[in-house]
């Protein structure tokens, strides 16, 4: 019974972060888009120390383009995008020229969820660095009790294959403190593309000190694509077996396993809320969602992720706006062929005086 009501008290903070998480993105009051309420905001509701800061005003806007069978399209010149800051069409002084490295961030659920299929992310994390340019850095990050930075910045292989040989097992998940701290003490002022790749469920555990919004927040900051390997599918799976199998015994059996029958219902409701705050997460930030349905399959799709950024469009411009306001300025991508699809992250923050 005590394992049912965590279950319940779980589901129902997932739902309150769900909640809350709609309204950073679409706007507590208007239901308008999170760029457009934080816009709106003025200079003096925004911290200092929370707003990005950049020596140049020159924006840089990683983009993926995907047909409608959701292959990726690479072909595509300048004149295809047109991108707009709150509105307002902006001229693009770069595209696609420089070739821009991306630092990534590795990052690994470690608690119980994935606990027993840690090997399966070593091998998928060292064939995505294999993939990735000999000019982009990688770093190691675990979570679970603690948020552990197991290997900082390197462009070697070799450094990063030894240090997920240092992963270990832990109980709890601080997830959304690891997006938190990735977005804050490993992008400071760089000039490059960023991007999260996570493995997890993306259940926190609510035993740290920040909420997904906190950290979607951060993100949005720092100019971080997030992707995510949820094996929430993987999870679904499995319970949804053991119901299955525990409501097809006699009445007597399954009036037995009715407390277990009423977690595993339970269970997979908070999978339903991880799921929806994760696709909120990755769509604001330009990333994507996969949610593979076994663990085997980690190395075909970070092997995907690696794909996507190694084609990526990079497109430049300096905001006609020169205030220098620290708002939050909305910015949308528009293709000549309107049935390709864009990803790219929801804005920015300018620059203070």
């Amino acid at each position: 019974m005590r394992e049912v009501k965590a279950r319940r008290t779980l589901a129902n903070s997932l739902v309150r972060y769900s909640l809350s998480l709609f309204c950073v993105i679409a706007g507590i009051a208007t239901y308008l888009p999170l760029q457009v309420a934080l816009a709106q905001q003025s200079s003096q509701e925004i911290d200092e120390g929370d707003v990005l800061s950049f020596r140049t005003t020159e924006v840089l806007l990683p983009v993926t383009v995907r047909d409608r069978d959701g292959k990726l399209v690479t072909s595509l010149s300048r004149n295809n995008f047109q991108v707009f800051e709150d509105g307002r069409n902006q001229p693009l002084t770069d595209f696609a020229v420089r070739d821009v490295p991306v630092d990534v961030v590795l990052m690994v659920d470690a608690s119980s969820s994935v606990a027993a299929n840690i090997d399966d992310f070593r091998h998928a994390a060292e064939g995505f660095a294999e993939r990735l340019s000999a000019r982009d850095r990688l770093c190691l990050i675990k979570f679970d009790d603690r948020v552990e930075l197991l290997q900082d910045w390197t462009q070697s292989r070799i450094q990063l294959r030894r240090s997920l040989k240092r992963i270990t097992a832990g109980v709890f998940t601080r997830f959304n403190d690891a997006l938190l701290l990735a977005a804050k003490e490993q992008f400071k002022a760089s000039r490059t593309r960023h991007a999260v790749i996570v493995l997890t469920d993306g259940i926190d555990s609510g035993r740290g000190y920040a909420t997904l919004e906190d950290s979607l927040r951060e993100l949005l900051r720092a100019q971080t694509t997030v992707y995510v390997v949820s094996n929430t599918e993987i999870e679904r799976q499995t319970k949804l077996a053991e119901l299955d199998r525990l409501n097809s015994q006699s009445q007597a059996v399954t009036t037995f396993n009715s407390l277990r029958i009423e977690d595993l219902r339970e269970s997979l409701k908070v999978l339903d809320e991880s799921e929806k705050n994760l696709a909120q997460l990755t769509s604001a930030t330009g990333g994507r969602l996969y949610k593979p349905t076994s663990f085997h399959a980690l190395d075909e799709t970070y092997a995907e992720v690696a794909e996507e950024l190694s084609h990526q469009y990079t497109l430049y411009y300096t905001p006609l706006d020169k205030t220098r306001d620290g708002r939050f300025r909305r910015v949308r991508v528009e293709m000549s062929d309107p049935s390709l699809r864009v990803s790219s992250r929801i804005g920015y923050f300018a620059p203070v005086r």
